[in-house]
C-alpha cells in the first residue's frame, strides 16, 4: 500500500485529493506542514505528496513553490479540486446554537459573504479545514462550528448546519503530486511547471517569452529573489503537443536567461468547469 504525504488531517481537501489520484487502497500520512511533506517526500518516507500551490479566488501559494524549490522534488502530476465548503457542528446544534466558527483561514475567507451575515459569530483561524472538525467532535464543542469538507463531516460524525457556504461557487484549488526527483516521466505528458530567472537589464522578461513558440503559456508569476535584490524568478506551465516542441523551447528558454529549473513535466489535468 503506497503511503502518501499530505498536508492538513483527515477528511481534508488534500486527502480528498490523494484518494481521486491514487484511488482508495493508499495509506495518508497527514503533515502539520507543507514543508513536512515535501521533507518526507524527499526522505523515501512516502511514495508520493500532495501540494496546493493555487487557488482560483485567492491566488498563487508562492511560498510552496519555494519549497519545492528547495527540497528538490519533482512534480509529477496535477489535479484541480472543486472547493465546497459546508458549516458544521455537532447533531442537534442549530445556527441559533453558535457563537464561534472556526476553520483555515483560507476558508474563512471564501465564505465571508456568508460569514458577513452573522456579524455576532468570533472567527477563530486555524491549521486546517478537516481539524477544526476533528477538534469539535473530539471536545464536544456545542457552539462551535467548523467550516470544512463534507468528507469531514461524515467522518468525525457532524451535521452540516449549512452546505456550500463559499461565496464564488465556482472556486477551485490546484494541486501537485510530487516525488523524488527520478526525472521519469509520463509518457503522455503534455505540461511542465518550471522556473526562470533573468538578468536585470530592460526588456529581459520579453526577451525570454518570446523565445517560446508552439506551447500555450498558461501562468506566468514573479517572485522576488531575497539573496538578490531587484533580481527575479518567473514561474511558469506550459502545454505542448509533443515532446520534441518542448525540447526545443526548453533549449532556447536555457540561452535566453540566465537559469532554468525544471519542477516536474506530466500530463495535464482535465476537468469540467461547473
Amino acid at each position: 500500500m503506497q503511503k502518501i504525504a499530505i498536508q492538513g488531517y483527515e477528511g481534508s481537501f488534500h486527502q480528498i485529493v490523494a484518494e481521486q489520484y491514487f484511488g482508495a487502497d493508499i495509506e495518508v500520512v497527514p503533515c502539520d506542514t507543507f514543508r513536512e511533506v515535501a521533507r518526507q517526500v524527499k526522505s523515501g518516507e512516502v511514495a508520493y505528496g500532495v501540494m496546493a500551490v493555487e487557488n482560483s479566488i485567492a491566488g498563487t501559494i508562492i511560498a510552496n513553490y519555494g519549497i519545492l524549490q528547495e527540497a528538490g522534488v519533482q512534480v509529477a502530476g496535477e489535479v484541480y479540486l472543486h472547493i465546497v465548503q459546508n458549516l458544521m457542528a455537532l447533531p442537534g446544534v442549530g445556527l441559533e446554537d453558535i457563537t464561534e466558527v472556526t476553520s483555515h483561514p483560507m476558508a474563512l475567507q471564501q465564505c465571508h459573504n456568508f460569514l458577513d451575515g452573522h456579524p455576532h459569530w468570533k472567527l477563530v483561524e486555524s491549521e486546517d479545514t478537516a481539524l477544526s472538525a476533528h477538534h469539535i467532535a473530539e471536545k464536544g464543542l456545542k457552539t462551535t462550528a467548523a467550516i470544512a469538507s463534507k468528507r469531514a463531516a461524515e467522518l468525525y460524525g457532524l451535521q452540516i448546519v449549512a452546505p456550500e457556504i463559499n461565496t464564488i461557487k465556482n472556486n477551485y484549488t490546484r494541486f501537485v503530486i510530487i516525488k523524488v526527483q527520478d526525472l521519469l516521466t509520463d509518457p503522455l505528458a503534455n505540461k511542465a511547471s518550471l522556473y526562470f530567472k533573468t538578468d536585470h537589464r530592460q526588456g529581459s522578461l520579453v526577451r525570454a517569452l518570446e523565445v517560446l513558440d508552439g506551447v500555450n503559456m498558461t501562468r506566468l508569476q514573479s517572485h522576488p529573489i531575497p539573496a538578490e535584490p531587484w533580481h527575479y524568478m518567473f514561474h511558469i506551465d506550459i502545454e505542448f503537443p509533443s515532446p520534441k516542441v518542448y525540447s526545443q523551447n526548453l533549449e532556447r528558454l536555457v540561452k535566453a536567461t540566465e537559469e532554468v529549473h525544471v519542477y516536474g513535466i506530466y500530463k495535464k489535468f482535465e476537468y469540467e468547469k461547473s
